[in-house]
């Protein structure tokens, strides 16, 4: 069988479902890959800073390596923007669903809020409200983004800083999507990590 015999999902089989799961199995091996392939299109994304989307994404890594950053943590900061390509106005829910099955629950929600943290900084020259973040005031997780967005995100715009490679972090990224999707061992809800050793 090289393709399902179906033209409507309720009419296939078990013999149909099977040989999908297979492929769709064997696909989800190269996430890692494809996420370091979409991470070279941010370097062709929106230009103005100083640097490229890309060099921002590698710079808040490295700041986060160099912080001693747990493997979550640092591949968070890699892709914490990776949903500039595709979503540019909800950027950070685009990128916290995709890390969502395979990192702590405590950096997914600091991925998927730092959109609005980050108003803090800049929010009053935009029209927008830079005291957005206070909305989260009481979550156990505030602290976290707030660190995350004044250590590793709003300070990497920086050409003169000397940032690692996309290569460095390839072993980084692929060891997170191998792991099993919503592995609660993984997640560990309601659980915190300092971001820094």
């Amino acid at each position: 069988m090289d393709r399902v015999k179906f033209t409507a999902m309720k009419d296939g089989d078990k013999e149909d479902y099977d040989f999908l799961t297979e492929h769709e199995v064997a696909y989800t091996k190269g996430t890692a890959a494809r996420l370091l392939k979409a991470m070279v299109s941010l370097d062709e994304g929106l230009s103005g800073y100083q640097i490229t989307r890309l060099g921002h994404s590698l710079q808040s890594a490295t700041r986060a390596e160099r912080d001693g950053a747990d493997t979550d943590w640092i591949v968070a900061a890699l892709l914490h923007d990776i949903g500039d390509i595709y979503a540019p106005y909800n950027h950070d829910e685009y990128a916290a669903t995709i890390l969502r099955p395979f990192v702590r629950e405590q950096v997914t929600w600091v991925v998927e809020k730092h959109g609005d943290f980050q108003l803090v900084y800049y929010g009053e020259h935009v029209g927008a409200d830079p005291h957005k973040r206070d909305a989260y005031k009481d979550h156990p997780y505030f602290d976290d983004c707030a660190t995350f967005c004044e250590r590793w995100d709003q300070s990497s715009f920086d050409p003169a800083y000397d940032t690692l490679s996309l290569s460095h972090f390839a072993a980084r990224v692929e060891e997170v999507f191998a792991r099993t999707p919503y592995d609660p061992d993984v997640i560990r809800a309601g659980e915190r990590e300092p971001l820094t050793k």
